[in-house]
């Protein structure tokens, strides 16, 4: 049941629109389209409005809040979809988003730090010149000299953002209960996920520790530079972090005049996007033009702004390869049959009619240029063909949707001639071949040796402890004396040739560690080295299971 403030907030947003002229949008809803007869009688219809829609658009959108504010930044990377005057304008809700008053972010940094500003600045810029719906950014010096950014939440934002939350969930209610479709959408569960996201913005402490995590993954790259951050001087509510110097990446003359190459800039955002999503399972889920600048003196990325990072489980990240990868090669059978076996559409789909249905969507955007392909519009027909066979969406993947929307607006103002399926078919090929070939095999056992070294030693006892309790009569299914007494010696033999191939494994490691290095190390005779493999050898052909006579 709604509360009173969330009607109230109804009317603040109706009230809005009306202030900026979008009546039209009003009166236009399901609701108050019975009102629409009384339009000439309303006074602000009487004059002409100077705005354009565009900036009006934008203004309701400021005036509404965070959440707003995050929905105008994610379509205004869409200029496929949007008309040119009002994707001009949304897209100064990316870094241009009314500040606070300086005295108000001075207050909350001191109480932040418990002393005054000068303590622990030798500078500090009064004027933010950044701001965003969650924070805005001010310039400092340390007293060592260093330049940083000091990034400050809004004042008393979480009880704005619970309120606007709270109304998405009504809406979402509304959705399950009246629409058709809300089964496949899951909105209730998508506006939980937004929620979170939204949340784990307001904490400073986990947009550092994403920002850490980031820049040690790119430490050593030359795609991606992730500014370094200052622990000392992080609180809940201010970030302290290195000052970079770039230009923006929406600055494209800026970027042609510096000598970037435009084509090899869009070419690293694709590796980019694909290392994070495949390589390292984290991801910059907020990588909006506003975000993104680029070093002109090497052609690197820089990155800013770490509230929102995104990460798959395993599954899901296996999947999503081989979903790629098998677009990439039109097999649509694989397509629709890994959808089945992820459990992202039913069980009981028939795979030649969902294959067929995926080839119509599908194959017409091949072989042609990223200025020729929406994502937007094909999103639209691939969601208008899942609902045939109750596809729901997942949740976990939204974060993942949106910054494959970011990526695509980035590439196509950067370069609109880029060929994504050519650029990302070679790096998804070569993480699967690292997931699935002797590298992968090699990689899973350095991974778990410590662990089996660590409960090998406990595996005896938990056996001799299974078979008593069987013998006793305490487990649920009891064997039989002469059963146990084959397993006994099962386990005794198995025990014997796990300790043989284990010695005998260490004896073949340490014969080639001496074949390699053995004059760095000792200095032994090479027949030892030889002796040695030979003996590891003999002794895991000898543990080694033989078949039954």
């Amino acid at each position: 049941m709604p509360r009173i403030s969330d009607l109230l907030r109804l009317l603040v947003i109706s009230f809005t629109l009306v202030r900026h002229g979008m009546d039209d949008l009003l009166l236009a809803s399901h609701l108050f389209r019975p009102l629409r007869f009384l339009r000439p009688l309303m006074p602000w219809t009487w004059w002409v409005r100077q705005e354009n829609r565009g900036a009006r658009i934008r203004r309701v959108l400021e005036s509404l809040g965070p959440i707003f504010i995050k929905f105008g930044q994610i379509l205004s990377t869409r200029r496929d979809l949007l008309p040119d005057d009002i994707a001009i304008e949304l897209a100064k809700l990316q870094d241009q988003v009314p500040p606070f008053p300086a005295k108000q972010a001075r207050a909350i940094i001191e109480k932040a730090y418990g002393q005054s500003l000068s303590t622990v600045f030798a500078e500090f810029e009064p004027e933010a010149f950044a701001s965003a719906s969650i924070a805005q950014v001010h310039g400092a010096v340390l007293h060592s000299g260093e330049q940083v950014v000091v990034k400050v939440l809004r004042p008393d934002i979480l009880p704005v953002i619970q309120r606007d939350i709270r109304l998405l969930y009504i809406l979402a209610d509304k959705l399950s209960r009246y629409w058709p479709l809300a089964k496949q959408l899951r909105p209730r569960e998508v506006v939980a996920e937004f929620e979170k996201t939204l949340l784990d913005e307001l904490d400073l402490m986990r947009e550092a520790a994403n920002a850490a995590q980031l820049r040690r993954n790119f430490l050593s790259s030359s795609l991606l530079y992730v500014p370094e951050v200052h622990w000392s001087l992080c609180r809940r509510n201010v970030m302290v972090l290195e000052r970079i110097h770039g230009i923006p990446i929406g600055q494209i003359k800026e970027l042609q005049q510096a000598g970037v190459d435009l084509k090899v800039l869009s070419e690293k955002g694709v590796e980019i996007f694909f290392t994070q999503v495949f390589r390292h399972s984290f991801f910059h889920a907020d990588m909006h033009p506003g975000n993104i600048f680029v070093d002109p003196s090497n052609g690197r990325y820089i990155a800013v702004d770490f509230g929102i990072m995104g990460s798959l489980n395993p599954s899901d990240q296996r999947y999503l390869a081989e979903n790629f990868l098998a677009f990439f090669n039109r097999d649509y059978r694989r397509v629709a049959q890994l959808h089945v076996d992820s459990g992202w559409v039913a069980k009981d789909t028939r795979l030649d009619e969902f294959e067929a249905a995926i080839r119509t969507v599908c194959e017409p955007i091949f072989d042609k240029p990223l200025k020729e392909i929406s994502f937007g519009h094909l999103l639209l027909r691939l969601f208008q063909t899942a609902r045939r066979f109750n596809m729901e969406v997942q949740p976990q993947l939204v974060l993942l949707q949106k910054t494959l929307l970011n990526i695509e607006g980035l590439g196509r103002q950067l370069y609109p001639e880029l060929d994504l399926w050519k650029t990302a078919k070679p790096f998804l090929e070569r993480w699967m071949a690292e997931q699935i070939g002797p590298r992968a095999l090699w990689r899973h056992l350095r991974e778990n040796i410590p662990l089996w070294a660590e409960r090998l030693p406990q595996i005896p006892n938990m056996l001799f402890d299974v078979l008593s309790q069987a013998k006793e009569g305490r487990l649920k299914y009891e064997l039989k004396s002469e059963q146990l007494e084959a397993l006994r010696q099962t386990i005794h033999q198995a025990n014997r040739r796990t300790v043989a191939a284990i010695v005998g494994s260490s004896f073949v490691l340490a014969a080639s560690v001496l074949l390699t290095f053995g004059d760095q190390v000792i200095d032994a005779p090479p027949w030892l080295a030889w002796a040695m493999g030979g003996a590891g050898l003999l002794t895991i052909l000898l543990a080694w299971p033989r078949k039954p006579k």
